[in-house]
């Protein structure tokens, strides 16, 4: 009955309240009451008993309570401890430096920080818990600070994000207004959510786009470099058809001025400027070529030729590039289509010129055996030629070993060293054909004074005309030639020997005649004279007038020499005779204006005192030993000590070991391993200082003239004449007294 005196959805103390009034009510009818009956006792007891169990009731009512109260502190506390938490979360999102948000897995925004879209101001109010993902890039999309390509739309745009959005992790980069860039980078969270981080990248972009400009800049630098080192003309354009690139070589081949190629000039204005300068060969157009440039599918490579002026030929390439740009290169092929039309010619005219070169082959083929039969005689005469001297002279040796008296034994050395003079002569003279007529011989022009000349023959063979009883006369001329001045002593030796050979009674001419700028030496004599039908045959090999000549009277090779010379030099040669009065050759060479260098290979000694060697010492370094005993007897017949070494070593070894400095040091330019006279008289100078010398050599090569002619040392070639060297000693010494 209890219950339905009090409302349950009241509060504990409102219903206690109310069960305290009730009670209080009954108290107070009980006393007041006068009904001593049994009813007014029930009623009380009914009354005792309701309380009890008011009591009890309010007993669990409080116990209630408490339990209840104790709840909602533990709930407030969570509640606490979870706004708390969200705060810390909120807070820690907050200080993220990169824009932040998280959808959850039903795609919707659960949160983002401040920083989240703060590069779309027009929709960042718009980014709100409760966001669903599609509407979120759908927003995006749409933003007026989203910088789209020209051929992108915003939904497009918004699909390719959509897709992106069903990987896992996606990182990409959006271009905003104003050149920014931002980089989005989306991942997948364990529970199935998203997490969105928004990073702005413009520095960093910026710096890459910075260092790339900087590389492009350098490859168009290479590339421009590139270009102006090549041999081909070449125009660049992009896709619009707008000149891009070009080098300097395209102006030239083009004849178009360098200022008229401008970046962006169109192609179809270069073309006009061609005008009628430029005509295409056959097979296409200028209309082709421009068919080609404005052609909208893919353009394949263009190859072909065109006419520039009236001689120039430009072969042309065309070529598309990847982004509907194109290249042109220009070549300059004149030359060779030149070349291939001169070989054309050359090949229309092969059949003739076979033809032809096979009559010229079998005409030279018969001069080759002419010329083959004609060497046989000439080593046949010359093995004849030297073969007589070398046996007299070796059956003269033999013969001072019988006994014979002194003033008999002196004559026949004298005619055997007459015999090997005779020898000499004739290798000397074959040395000199074999190397005019290989090539090899090389003239070494320089300005020679024909005066000395003179005076050096006149000494030579005014002994030998008065011997003859021959007049040798030498007309005073102070003329400066361009010359070499050894092949020049050789012809005018060899135009004098023949000139006293053959001329028994009179007299024999030089001198010259002065041209303009050049002399004519000529060489007259009153000889025998020489017949016309001979003139043609005495510049060839062993050709004398008398064939009952000797050897010691002639080789016939003294004109040859001289006509192989005076081709060398390039010196014309004349000849003028009469049988029976005599002969004269001439003999054209260019004046000079410059001084004359004088050699000290062809200075001639001076004679003095005789006894000037006596008591002087001489050191010889020759590795023949042969040699080396003969030049050591000859040298010591003059009274000099000779000291033989084999080796620069040994010199330089003797010398220190006996202390003494030699008067003059004889040396072959020739060593072993490899060494030289030359190198041994420099090793000596090093060693001992300046010593005088000379050196002996059969190599009559112009660089080791030009050695000697430095090194200051006189050059004598073998076989040695024995007299010229003694009177270089004999010079030396004095010089040196």
């Amino acid at each position: 009955m209890i219950e339905h005196l009090t409302d349950p959805s009241d509060s504990l103390d409102r219903q206690n309240e109310k069960l305290r009034k009730i009670a209080e009510a009954l108290m107070r009818r009980v006393e007041e009451s006068t009904n001593a009956s049994g009813a007014a006792y029930a009623q009380f007891q009914r009354a005792a008993v309701l309380e009890q169990e008011v009591r009890a009731r309010t007993d669990d009512l409080e116990r209630a309570l408490e339990l209840l109260n104790d709840s909602n502190a533990r709930l407030a506390q969570a509640n606490k401890e979870t706004e708390a938490a969200r705060a810390d979360l909120a807070n820690a999102i907050e200080t993220v430096q990169e824009g932040f948000a998280l959808f959850n897995r039903d795609e919707e925004l659960v949160l983002c920080n401040s920083r989240f879209g703060m590069h779309m101001p027009d929709i960042q109010e718009q980014l709100n818990p409760g966001l669903r993902f599609a509407d979120y890039v759908e927003l995006v999309s749409q933003s007026g600070f989203l910088s789209l390509p020209e051929t992108m739309t915003p939904g497009d745009w918004a699909k390719s994000r959509l897709d992106r959005h069903a990987d896992d992790h996606v990182v990409f980069n959006v271009r905003l207004s104003g050149n920014r860039w931002s980089q989005v980078s989306e991942h997948r969270a364990p529970d199935g959510g998203t997490v969105i981080l928004q990073t702005d990248v413009t520095d960093i972009m910026r710096i890459e786009r910075q260092e790339r400009d900087r590389i492009l800049d350098d490859k168009v630098r290479l590339i421009r470099a590139t270009l102006e080192h090549i041999d081909q003309g070449v125009c660049i354009f992009d896709n619009k058809h707008r000149m891009i690139g070009w080098n300097t070589r395209a102006s030239e081949l083009l004849a178009i001025p360098i200022t008229q190629f401008q970046m962006g000039t169109r192609f179809e204005t270069l073309s006009n400027r061609l005008g009628d300068n430029i005509s295409f060969q056959k097979g296409i157009t200028e209309a082709d070529l421009l068919d080609w440039v404005s052609r909208p599918t893919y353009r394949r490579p263009l190859q072909f030729q065109m006419h520039r002026g009236r001689t120039k030929i430009l072969s042309v390439f065309a070529q598309e590039m990847p982004d509907r740009g194109f290249v042109i290169s220009f070549t300059d092929v004149t030359a060779e289509r030149k070349s291939a039309e001169a070989l054309y010619e050359a090949k229309e005219m092969l059949e003739q010129r076979v033809a032809s070169r096979t009559m010229e082959l079998a005409d030279a083929l018969n001069e080759a055996e002419r010329a083959n039969a004609s060497k046989s005689r000439f080593v046949a005469a010359a093995s004849h030629d030297l073969l007589q001297p070398l046996s007299a002279a070796k059956l003269y040796v033999a013969s001072l070993g019988s006994g014979l008296d002194k003033d008999t034994a002196q004559t026949v050395a004298a005619k055997a060293e007459s015999a090997l003079n005779s020898v000499e002569h004739i290798l000397e003279a074959l040395l000199d054909i074999s190397k005019l007529d290989s090539g090899r011989a090389k003239a070494h022009l320089s300005t020679v004074s024909v005066g000395e000349l003179f005076l050096q023959m006149e000494d030579a063979f005014k002994p030998v005309a008065q011997a003859k009883g021959l007049k040798l006369r030498f007309v005073d001329t102070k003329a400066l030639v361009t010359s070499d001045a050894s092949y020049l002593r050789r012809i005018l030796q060899n135009l004098l020997s023949n000139a006293i050979r053959y001329t028994e009674t009179g007299k024999v001419l030089v001198g010259v005649r002065h041209r303009k700028n050049a002399i004519a030496l000529e060489v007259w004599d009153t000889g025998i004279g020489i017949a016309s039908d001979q003139r043609d045959i005495v510049f060839q090999e062993f050709q004398r007038l008398h064939s009952d000549a000797s050897a010691a009277e002639g080789m016939g090779l003294g004109l040859a020499i001289v006509e192989r010379a005076c081709g060398l030099l390039q010196h014309p040669i004349q000849l003028f005779s009469e049988v029976g009065k005599g002969t004269g050759f001439s003999v054209e060479i260019p004046l000079a204006r410059a001084k004359p260098e004088v050699s000290l290979c062809s200075s001639v000694p001076q004679k003095p005192n005789s006894n000037v060697l006596g008591n002087t010492v001489a050191l010889l370094i020759e590795n023949d030993e042969n040699l080396r005993g003969a030049l050591t007897m000859t040298i010591e017949s003059w009274g000099v000590e000779v000291l033989e070494c084999e080796s620069e070593s040994e010199a330089i070894g003797l010398l220190r070991e006996i202390g003494i400095l030699p008067d003059f040091v004889v040396a072959d330019y020739q060593l072993n391993n490899g060494k030289t006279g030359t190198d041994a008289m420099r090793a000596l100078t090093d060693e001992f200082g300046h010593l005088p010398g000379c050196i002996i050599s059969a190599n009559r090569s112009q660089e080791l003239v030009q050695q000697c002619k430095q090194a200051k040392l006189p050059l004598f070639y073998k076989p040695i004449d024995a007299q010229q060297l003694k009177s270089t000693l004999e010079a030396s010494v004095a010089r040196s007294i």
